[in-house]
C-alpha cells in the first residue's frame, strides 16, 4: 500500500513540474503558457525569448543548418585575403593559415581552426540528426536528448561569427600599411554570420524538447 501511494503522489508532482519552465538567463519559474504559432512567450525581467513556435521551423532549421555547414567548407578553403605590399602579393585561405606556423604557434593556429570550423559544424551536425526525424513524424533518433543537449552546450565555444567579426576589425587597421583585397572567404563568412544568427533566432527550443520528450 505505501509503495502504491507513493506512486500516486509522484505522478501529480511530475505533472506539475511539466507545467514549468526557468527562464534560461534570470532563473525565474513560470507555469508553461499557451502560445500558439508565431507567437511569443518572453520573461517579464529580462525579456528573454522563452517559448516561440514557428510552423515548419524543423525544415527551415535544417535548411539553415545544411546552408552554413557548406559555407563553413568554401570559407576554409577558398581565400579568404590578399595582401599587397611593396609589389609582393599572397593570398591565404583558413585552412593554409592555421598549417602554415610551427611550434607553439602551431598549437594555437589549430585550436582556431577548431573552434571557427569543428565545433560550429559539429554543433549543426547534431542538431541536424535531432530534427530530420521529427520533421518527418517519426520517434526521436537514438541518444537524441544527449545530441541536442551537447548541441546547446558546444554555442559558447563556437566562434565563427566572433572570427569574422574579429578579422574584419584587424584588416580595417592593416589597410594603412597595405593593400588588403578581401577575398571569397571573407564574404562567405559574413553571409555565415548573418544566417547563424537567424537560424538562433528561429530555434524554439523548448518545442524541440517537447518533441524529444514525447
Amino acid at each position: 500500500m505505501t509503495s502504491s501511494a507513493g506512486a500516486h503522489t509522484a505522478q501529480p508532482v511530475a505533472d506539475r513540474l511539466e507545467r514549468l519552465i526557468a527562464c534560461p538567463v534570470c532563473d525565474v519559474v513560470y507555469t508553461v503558457p499557451t502560445v500558439e504559432s508565431q507567437d511569443r512567450a518572453v520573461c517579464a525581467r529580462c525579456h528573454t525569448v522563452l517559448i516561440a513556435p514557428r510552423r515548419k521551423a524543423g525544415k527551415r532549421l535544417i535548411a539553415l543548418a545544411l546552408t552554413v555547414l557548406i559555407l563553413i567548407v568554401a570559407a576554409t578553403v577558398f581565400p579568404f585575403l590578399a595582401i599587397d605590399a611593396r609589389g609582393l602579393h599572397r593570398d591565404a585561405s583558413v585552412l593554409q593559415t592555421a598549417f602554415a606556423f610551427s611550434g607553439a604557434m602551431s598549437v594555437l593556429s589549430v585550436a582556431v581552426l577548431f573552434f571557427i570550423v569543428v565545433i560550429p559544424a559539429t554543433r549543426l551536425a547534431l542538431l541536424i540528426y535531432v530534427l530530420a526525424p521529427l520533421i518527418r513524424d517519426r520517434p526521436p533518433a537514438r541518444w537524441a536528448q544527449q545530441a541536442f543537449r551537447l548541441s546547446e552546450a558546444l554555442i559558447p565555444w563556437s566562434m565563427a561569427e566572433i572570427f569574422a567579426l574579429g578579422c574584419a576589425v584587424a584588416l580595417v587597421k592593416l589597410s594603412d600599411l597595405a593593400d588588403v583585397v578581401f577575398g571569397p572567404a571573407a564574404w562567405l563568412f559574413a553571409a555565415l554570420v548573418v544566417i547563424v544568427v537567424v537560424t538562433d533566432r528561429l530555434m524554439c527550443r523548448y518545442s524541440i524538447w517537447k518533441s524529444l520528450e514525447n
